[in-house]
Formats: C-alpha cells, structure tokens, sequence
C-alpha cells in the first residue's frame, strides 16, 4: 500500500498541482477505512465475549429456573395462609420506622417493640465496605 501511495505521489509532483489534489484524496481514504475495520473487530470481539458469558452462565440460569419451579408451591402456599395476616398488619401499622427492629425471643415468638415518643432512633452498624472514620488506614 506504501509503493502505490509513493509512487501516486511522485507522479503527482512531476505531473503537477492537478494531480496533487487526487494523491491528497487517495491517501486519506485509507484512514477513513481503518476506523471501520477496528469498529468491526471491536464489535465482534465484544460479540465474542458475551456469548462466551452466556455459555458459562447458562447451566446456573437453568438451575435457578429449576429451584424457581420447586419453590413456587410453598410460596404460593405461604402467600394464602399468611396473606390476610400481613394485610391486616399493614392496615394496623402506619410508618415502620415507629417501631424496633423485629426481635425473637427464646419460646420462638417475634415481636414488635413500639419506639417511645423521646426515643430516638438507634445508629445503624456501619458498613465493612466502609472507610473507617477516624481517617487510619487498615493495614493487611
């Protein structure tokens, strides 16, 4: 491709400013193909990529969609013995954040503690993914 745009020009400096404008044409057409050619390769090695996450993927999708099948008796069955609780909860309980987290307690029963007017509400743990707030640093 260099001999032919070498020798297009030295034919253009000896023919004169006519063919120059030709030689000038015919060397950026190259450079305005290079740009597709990368945008082809690019896209299909992006192609090649999430297909290649699809394969992997697929056998754990699948075996998600089996569990999915499993599970869907008992929460439809949850869903019809505890629906009408739940409603009826709702309809008792205005703004969740009046009251404490749920607690257990030791005979297996879950209740509701209800936040006293001048109780403010508690921090929450912070994060591991957290900075830490005294500005050290961790060492590993």
């Amino acid at each position: 491709m260099r001999r032919i745009a070498a020798l297009i020009l030295s034919t253009a400096l000896v023919a004169g400013s006519g063919a120059g404008l030709a030689v000038a044409q015919v060397e950026e057409a190259p450079e305005t193909e290079a740009p597709a050619e990368e945008d082809g390769l690019m896209k299909r090695g992006a192609e090649m990529f999430l297909r290649g996450l699809m394969d992997e993927l697929d056998p754990a999708l699948r075996g998600l969609e089996d569990l999915a099948g499993e599970m869907q008796p008992a929460l439809r069955s949850f869903a019809k013995e505890m629906g009408p609780a739940l409603h009826e909860l709702m309809g008792k309980v205005r703004d969740w954040s009046d009251y404490h987290p749920p607690e257990m307690l030791p005979n297996g029963d879950i209740i509701l503690r209800k936040r006293l007017p001048g109780e403010e509400e508690e921090e929450e743990a912070p994060s591991p993914f957290d900075s830490p707030s005294d500005g050290s640093e961790i060492e590993l």
